[in-house]
């Protein structure tokens, strides 16, 4: 395989903001076939610490398998439906609050660890409803 891009589709959410969170990621290739998804349960949290979460899990399983090197990976294209994350994991928005603060600054070591061209873009949640699907099963299956 040379892929030489991932598509990332990441999300995040919590019910009752904060509340029971879930964090969920869907890896694609460039041609949209899914390599791999996950969907995890966080406890209690905020949607925008559960967002944080998927991408910091997603940059996570990328160094634990390798991916970057075993795949001559050049890029990372993230899509999220939280502007305020693209924004501040862009470096467009400072990081006020502390406990995001903290999940940014791990997913920047992890980002940099990879040492590949990564970018962060804002879609509507339509069409991260892979993702999105993802978080609402790990949250209805707590029940």
């Amino acid at each position: 395989m040379s892929t030489k891009y991932l598509n990332i589709y990441c999300d995040g959410g919590a019910r009752g903001n904060p509340g029971p969170a879930a964090a969920a990621f869907v890896v694609k290739d460039p041609s949209g076939r899914i390599l791999h998804q996950s969907g995890r349960f966080l406890g209690h949290a905020t949607n925008n610490q559960a967002e944080y979460q998927a991408v910091i899990d997603s940059l996570s399983w990328l160094l634990e398998i390798r991916f970057t090197k075993t795949y001559n990976l050049i890029a990372i294209h993230y899509f999220l439906d939280t502007q305020l994350l693209v924004n501040q994991l862009s470096g467009n928005f400072k990081v006020k609050e502390p406990q995001l603060r903290i999940k940014f600054l791990t997913a920047k070591q992890l980002a940099d660890k990879l040492s590949i061209d990564i970018n962060y873009s804002y879609i509507p949640r339509l069409q991260n409803y892979q993702a999105d699907r993802l978080v609402n099963i790990t949250l209805d299956n707590l029940h």
